[in-house]
């Protein structure tokens, strides 16, 4: 190859160089994008999630907002991060039961803010309200409260009422729906509805305004949302840890009943039964069944062969011979029984394939002819 010829290869790989990183760009790209912009599943009010329960878009919101979010996994993560002056979001609180991690919670410096609580975390957590036996679900604020009246209309969904303890000073907004009262050195918020700061419900009437203004009340957000039971290892949620030990011997019973069925039932292998044939062919329809075929693919070979060897097997004995004499062997005796020449013996016995049919007929005959005149001497 010429110094001419090389430079234009080294000319054609360049010029193919800049559009291959260029599709390689873009496939990265892509690639990137698609993993930032696909759903990402998760539980209720799970800060990563962004299912229509989840609440990755408020966290968005409020990082965009200039709010500090600490995510806490578990109850130590939340004594890690409280400070004073920071806010505690405690959603899903059916997930802590034990009175001894609401007591921990409890006892957390900085302001609550208790999302849809259960009765048993309401009268450890916010001790200074009750529940109503009443529902609401939207509703203007009419209250003193700057946060609700910002947000103005809010739908709450099917949401819980809250009231004042005996002796106790609350503000209640939405009839009920949200209540903040002083508890000693920390505020506490109660909101009896989730479902205004999931993913699915942030965009409906002004839903979005007090969900940020209720969780950024504060430069610095713990959010608490356990997606299992507190203190629970993740083992114990398979499907292997919820079958109870009884079952396990239930079904070994089981496969050993079906075992012995089996074995009773089962049938031995006994001798073979000879059955009678449904159709008996005939050996002549055989014969001329196979002749036809050797004659359509023009086989004379193979149709000399299995006529020399059907001749020989039936000879041999006759002669006094065993299968495994030699051509010699088997000419000369039967030369000596029949009276022919050894040499014609030998051509029709063990000589080369007939060229023709007439000369497989012509073979055919001549085999007769030694078969009777050994049989008959």
């Amino acid at each position: 190859m010429g110094a001419g010829a090389m430079t234009a290869v080294l000319r054609q790989r360049r010029s193919w160089r800049w559009p291959l990183f260029a599709l390689a760009a873009v496939c990265v790209f892509a690639a990137v994008g698609a993993y930032l912009t696909g759903p990402r599943p998760g539980g209720r009010m799970d800060p990563a999630s962004t299912g229509p329960s989840g609440a990755h878009a408020l966290v968005t919101l409020l990082r965009d907002r200039g709010v500090t979010i600490v995510v806490a996994a578990n109850i130590a993560d939340v004594e890690t991060a409280a400070r004073p002056g920071t806010l505690l979001l405690f959603a899903q609180t059916q997930r802590v039961t034990s009175d001894a991690l609401l007591q921990r919670l409890a006892a957390t410096p900085g302001d609550l803010l208790l999302v849809e609580p259960t009765s048993h975390a309401r009268a450890a957590l916010a001790p200074g309200v009750r529940s109503s036996a009443a529902s609401v679900r939207s509703t203007e604020p009419n209250c003193a409260l700057r946060e609700a009246n910002r947000a103005e209309s809010v739908d709450f969904g099917p949401s819980n009422i809250f009231q004042a303890a005996p002796d106790q000073t609350v503000t209640s907004c939405y009839g009920g729906a949200l209540v903040r009262y002083r508890d000693f050195d920390r505020t506490v918020t109660v909101v009896g509805s989730t479902d205004f700061m999931t993913n699915g419900g942030l965009l409906r009437a002004g839903n979005a305004a007090l969900a940020m203004n209720l969780a950024g009340q504060h430069s610095r957000l713990v959010w608490y949302a356990p997606q299992r039971v507190e203190g629970e290892s993740s083992s114990s949620t398979t499907i292997f840890g919820l079958i109870p030990d009884n079952v396990i011997w239930m079904v070994a019973q089981l496969w050993l009943a079906v075992l012995l069925f089996a074995l009773w039932k089962g049938r031995r292998l006994g001798p073979l039964v000879a059955e009678e044939l449904p159709v008996v062919v005939r050996a002549s329809e055989t014969v001329e069944g196979r002749g036809r075929l050797y004659r359509s693919r023009r086989a004379r070979d193979r149709a000399a062969q299995a006529l020399r060897a059907a001749t020989l097997q039936r000879l041999l004995p006759r002669l006094g011979l065993s299968g495994k004499a030699s051509a010699p062997a088997v000419v000369a005796a039967a030369a000596k029984r029949s009276g022919f020449h050894a040499e014609s013996l030998r051509h029709n016995l063990f000589g080369p394939s007939p060229a023709s049919d007439a000369d497989l007929v012509q073979l055919a005959r001549a085999l007769d002819d030694i078969e009777r005149q050994v049989t008959q001497r």
